[in-house]
């Protein structure tokens, strides 16, 4: 979390939603506290992007179905009261959820059964996205079964798979000739395609 700027108030699960679904900016709420989330790069825009068509034409007539970055994950127990500071809500770069979507409150904007969720690293949020996030993604979401984390600044992907016995296994691809087969929502990355239009820096 040293990574994250931080904030100066403490706020209620109720206090964000009402505070969040009115603002321009989008935070992420850690246990009372709120994040504000950078402008993406030039770069990971384009792998986020990449990954949304990839995934969008693979899951056509399936049961599950992708949300991209503007669809809030809650990572946590749910809230006795909206005046609890308990919680995670986050913003996967993409978020699929397959059968009928489960929601945290009637606005349906924050999801609670997500199956896969794929990030793209940056250097700012990169610690995160490996330590405290997928922690509290393994902890408190129960249907998550693959995570996945795109590197930005080489063809580099790796793919977490939940195991029978709630450990997660981990695989890493590199090259632009590999690929990887998320199997809980049967789609197939190549590398060459969700990099396409990259351009990496030579050394």
């Amino acid at each position: 979390m040293s990574s994250l700027p931080q904030p100066k108030t403490r706020f209620t699960v109720d206090e964000y939603l009402t505070l969040e679904r009115a603002s321009k900016v989008r935070h992420i709420y850690l246990d009372g506290e709120l994040y504000a989330m950078a402008g993406e790069n030039f770069a990971h825009g384009g792998i986020a992007m990449n990954l949304s068509g990839i995934v969008y034409h693979q899951l056509k007539g399936s049961p599950c179905q992708a949300r991209s970055k503007d669809t809030k994950v809650r990572s946590g127990r749910t809230p006795l009261s909206g005046h609890g500071m308990e919680g995670f809500f986050s913003y996967p770069d993409l978020v699929v959820i397959c059968g009928e979507p489960e929601f945290h409150d009637a606005y349906r904007d924050v999801v609670l059964n997500p199956t896969a969720i794929l990030e793209v690293l940056s250097p700012s949020t990169e610690a995160f996205d490996r330590g405290e996030k997928f922690t509290r993604f393994q902890t408190w979401n129960p249907t998550l079964t693959d995570y996945v984390l795109v590197s930005q600044d080489r063809p580099r992907i790796e793919h977490f798979q939940r195991q029978a016995d709630g450990s997660w296994l981990p695989h890493c691809y590199v090259g632009l000739d590999r690929s990887l087969t998320i199997g809980s929502i049967h789609c197939t990355l190549m590398l060459a395609d969700v990099h396409e239009r990259i351009t990496f820096a030579t050394e």
